[in-house]
């Protein structure tokens, strides 16, 4: 028989949910903070406008964890449509800000629609995930499964916003290995997507870096050579795949696995580099390498957050005491350097803080992974977990200097109504796992 409990506040993960909340008041905290000037003037009012978000995040997240998760499994496919619908219409009609057109409202009011997909993808990957059960172990599942992640990728990136459009292919690996994908499958999708940055940066980084034309990246960007390449590339693969036919040798599968990986990327990154501005989208995911090539354009972003992170010290200077930010060095400083100005104004020890918080947030994600009574609610689960250990990982990267600026936000910390929103749900669908582990 099995164990059946009534779902209360009591079964509620209060560790999950007070971790948010935490890092939320910090956040509200150090943009109030990025919104002072060096004179102790306040110029900005985007953190009232971020305790109003966050007040109604919480609503929203407590809305979805007292919700059953399982309403979702229904209508996962219309809210995914609805949401390549709603980026289809941004592209359309959508604000421009900073260079892009990402969010969709009137006035000061607005979403974006790029961060709630997020959300939409997770579950439609998920109901697909539990649909296929073990199937996912076989290429041909594995690969239609993959095949989700092109249309928000593709209408996103155009926008453009290639960090966020770079989110959903790491989420459909981590979920799909959750579900029991082989490790070879996923092996082979990572590491033909670290060919395909590392092929689509390879001739900017000869042209603005190197400076000098080399043969061997020229290869790479050069209509002629490119395709000679390509074409090379797949005869490998099409005659290892005859010899494991005829000769049934397995090493004939390890070749076919192995140049696949490198044609793959090169085809990829040929496509990638036809729609990316090759300075300021390129440039910016070359220079972090060397940000002293372009010190006062694409590199400066990073010089400067570099700058603020190492100035804080152990204790660092004191809140409302940073230089970098109040002196406005810092672009961005209350999205996507958030974290710089923590690190500079609360030292080593509040980053480590931040660190502990999201640690904490993560854990609680893989525990009630563990904990879901079905495969729906652990796939939702690991998305969740993919999703914010990604945006984690990137934008201190980016923010420490050993990952490119990607313009990826920090959830809960950095300003803005949509992405906050979004983390907070997606925590509501964490505590609505927990909250049902018994039914």
């Amino acid at each position: 028989m099995h164990e059946t409990r009534s779902h209360s506040i009591f079964e509620f993960d209060i560790l999950l949910f007070f971790s948010v909340l935490l890092l939320t008041i910090v956040g509200i905290l150090f943009i109030y903070s990025s919104g002072v000037t060096s004179t102790g003037i306040v110029f900005s009012s985007e953190y009232v406008r971020q305790i109003i978000w966050a007040g109604i995040g919480l609503l929203l997240m407590l809305t979805v964890a007292f919700t059953d998760y399982r309403v979702y499994r229904d209508v996962a496919v219309y809210l995914f449509v609805a949401m390549l619908l709603l980026l289809v219409i941004t592209l359309l009609f959508g604000r421009v800000v900073n260079g892009a057109r990402r969010w969709l409202g009137l006035w000061q009011f607005g979403i974006q629609p790029s961060e709630f997909a997020k959300l939409a993808f997770i579950l439609v990957v998920a109901k697909y995930l539990d649909y296929v059960a073990n199937g996912i172990r076989k290429l041909p599942t594995f690969v239609l499964g993959m095949l989700l992640v092109i249309p928000p990728t593709l209408l996103i990136a155009v926008q453009p916003d290639l960090g966020t459009a770079a989110v959903f292919f790491p989420l459909y690996i981590v979920m799909a290995f959750v579900a029991g994908a082989k490790a070879s499958h996923v092996g082979f999708f990572i590491l033909s997507g670290v060919c395909v940055l590392l092929f689509t940066l390879l001739p900017t980084y000869e042209q603005f870096v190197l400076e000098r034309h080399s043969p061997l990246i020229s290869v790479l960007s050069e209509s002629g050579p490119v395709t000679i390449l390509l074409a090379s590339l797949v005869l490998v693969v099409l005659l290892a795949i005859i010899g494991r036919v005829v000769t049934k040798r397995r090493w004939f599968t390890a070749i076919a696995y192995g140049v696949s990986i490198p044609a793959l990327g090169v085809a990829a990154s040929v496509f990638v580099r036809g729609f990316l501005r090759p300075y300021h989208q390129l440039m910016r995911l070359v220079v972090f390498l060397d940000p002293s090539i372009d010190p006062r354009g694409a590199g400066w972003n990073t010089i400067q957050s570099v700058t603020a992170v190492g100035s804080g010290g152990v204790w660092g200077k004191g809140f409302l005491q940073g230089t970098q930010s109040h002196f406005q060095y810092l672009p961005q400083q209350s999205t996507d350097f958030i974290f710089s100005i923590i690190a500079e104004e609360w030292g080593f020890i509040g980053a480590f803080g931040i660190f502990i918080l999201f640690f904490l947030i993560l854990l609680r994600a893989v525990l009630i992974l563990g904990y879901a009574k079905d495969a729906f609610g652990a796939y939702v689960a690991a998305g969740v977990a993919g999703m914010i250990f990604t945006h984690f990982v990137v934008n201190i990267g980016m923010a420490m200097g050993i990952l490119p600026i990607t313009g990826l936000p920090l959830f809960f910390l950095s300003y803005g109504g949509s992405t906050l929103w979004t983390g907070m749900i997606g925590v509501g669908l964490l505590l609505s796992v927990y909250n049902r582990k018994y039914r």
